[in-house]
């Protein structure tokens, strides 16, 4: 075990964007060199030492931040935003990515400052440390080199695709499908989606609206007239809902652990959290809600008289020409569905996420799809085979700004990184994690993993931070 002391070398924490960058020499800095250094070893006695020594009323979350340690790779020292002497607020990086954050630490104001508060927020990556835009033959030549070293390193596991006007650039998968039988990922693979579910959800609702079925400021109570809380349906508008400003709520949590397969159709998880009150009056501030998505798709169904999984099925899988996309139960033979493996529970070794899965996937995510058929859904939206033009704009501009950065549009992201826009849906839980990205350019990036999160994001923020723009040489 390596005893470690709060006066640590600096340079070694420091960045190689920021080379002169120091931490001050004050009871806050010295504990967050402290901790940047332990953090960073991923080695737990050395961890669970220091956090003894420092921090000792987070001594219990030591295994949480060794897990944490695993998918960041530890952080880089950027540069300091803030300093006081018992607080301070710095920018660090992922070592294992392109990610921003902001570290804020506090320390007692009497000696020996023992830590009593450590928060890490993911930020957009200030302007200053932009990462220069390649050409497509760097670009390819980099993404293969960074995935070779995240499957060597355990960090990935899926397929990705990158294509520019519909023309495929590069696609590969990688590790396994089922590690007990040995089956491999191919681009043939399923795999699930998680939240990116939404934004098949959210084009649904928008072909409603654009047939003149369905309006974007009326209340949830016009299409689902018997919802239990009827102050909650009169008051919540179906754009809120897209948005998620609705104050709807989540829908994980004990009460969908007990019922996870009881919950088998939409009607099921209104049945379920229908009573509840509103979270917040609705518009009043942002915050994701997988229960306003349910809600959405309990509109599809009622104004559509078809089930969201059959609507789904005609009115976007079938245009695209996604054929291997789809929501069937969990229970049931799918060929080609990788099985998800997680250590999100806590262990070191990965194990199937059997027991976290939903009966069946919803119209707040689920389902699986491969990354070809992802691509074809990308390429319908843009070619206006799913909707018209103007529709197709509503859907995908940004309308709300969201904590981490960039617009909430209707069930997409919406986000102009270092001058290039992209807009599309992430999807992470246990044993799954996906990411597509449809960019300017004509490009578009999907990356889909059976492993935790950030695996695939990590991929598709690689590209997205690199791909050339009309302006790159």
């Amino acid at each position: 075990m390596r005893c470690l002391v709060a006066l640590l070398v600096v340079a070694a924490l420091v960045s190689p964007h920021s080379s002169r960058a120091q931490l001050p020499d004050t009871p806050a800095g010295r504990q967050l060199s402290g901790w940047l250094a332990a953090f960073n070893s991923g080695n737990r006695d050395t961890v669970r030492s220091f956090y003894e020594q420092h921090y000792p009323s987070a001594v219990g979350r030591v295994d949480q931040m060794l897990s944490f340690r695993d998918r960041t790779g530890g952080f880089n020292f950027i540069k300091v935003s803030e300093s006081a002497a018992n607080r301070i607020v710095v920018y660090v990086k992922e070592r294992a990515s392109d990610q921003f954050a902001t570290a804020t630490l506090d320390v007692d104001t009497a000696p020996p400052h023992y830590m009593t508060a450590l928060q890490l927020n993911a930020i957009e990556r200030p302007a200053e440390f932009a990462i220069k835009r390649v050409d497509e033959k760097e670009l390819l030549r980099g993404l293969r080199e960074r995935l070779d070293e995240e499957v060597a390193t355990g960090h990935f596991s899926g397929a990705v695709l990158l294509a520019r006007g519909g023309k495929t650039l590069f696609e590969s998968a990688y590790g396994l499908a089922d590690r007990d039988r040995r089956i491999a990922n191919t681009l043939d693979t399923r795999f699930r989606l998680g939240s990116m579910n939404k934004m098949f959800t959210a084009t649904s609702v928008l072909q409603l609206v654009q047939a003149g079925k369905v309006k974007l400021e009326a209340p949830l109570i016009t299409y689902i007239p018997d919802y239990p809380n009827k102050e909650l349906a009169s008051k919540v508008t179906i754009h809120q809902l897209l948005t998620h400003t609705g104050g709807t709520g989540d829908i994980f949590g004990p009460e969908y652990q007990t019922h996870r397969l009881e919950l088998r159709t939409l009607a099921d998880y209104v049945t379920l959290y229908g009573n509840r009150p509103l979270a917040f009056e609705p518009g009043s501030k942002w915050e994701y809600s997988n229960y306003g998505f349910i809600l959405l798709g309990r509109v599809v169904e009622r104004v559509s008289g078809m089930s969201y999984y059959d609507y789904v099925a005609k009115n976007i899988f079938t245009p695209a020409g996604m054929m291997s996309s789809g929501s069937e139960p969990e229970d049931s033979v799918v060929k080609n569905r990788a099985v998800g493996y997680t250590h999100m529970d806590g262990g070191s070794d990965l194990r199937p996420n059997t027991e976290t899965l939903p009966w069946r996937g919803t119209s707040a995510g689920g389902g699986y799809s491969t990354v070809g058929d992802l691509l074809r859904f990308a390429e319908a939206l843009r070619a206006h085979k799913l909707l018209d033009v103007r529709h197709t704009d509503l859907l995908t501009t940004g309308k709300v700004q969201t904590p981490g950065g960039g617009k909430y549009a209707y069930g997409f992201g919406d986000n102009t990184t270092n001058g290039l826009r992209c807009f599309g849906h992430n999807g992470g839980a246990p044993g799954m994690n996906g990411d597509l990205e449809i960019c300017d350019g004509g490009y578009v990036a999907v990356a889909l993993a059976n492993i935790d999160p950030p695996a695939a994001g990590r991929v598709t923020d690689y590209l997205v931070n690199r791909l050339p723009t009309p302006s790159t040489p």
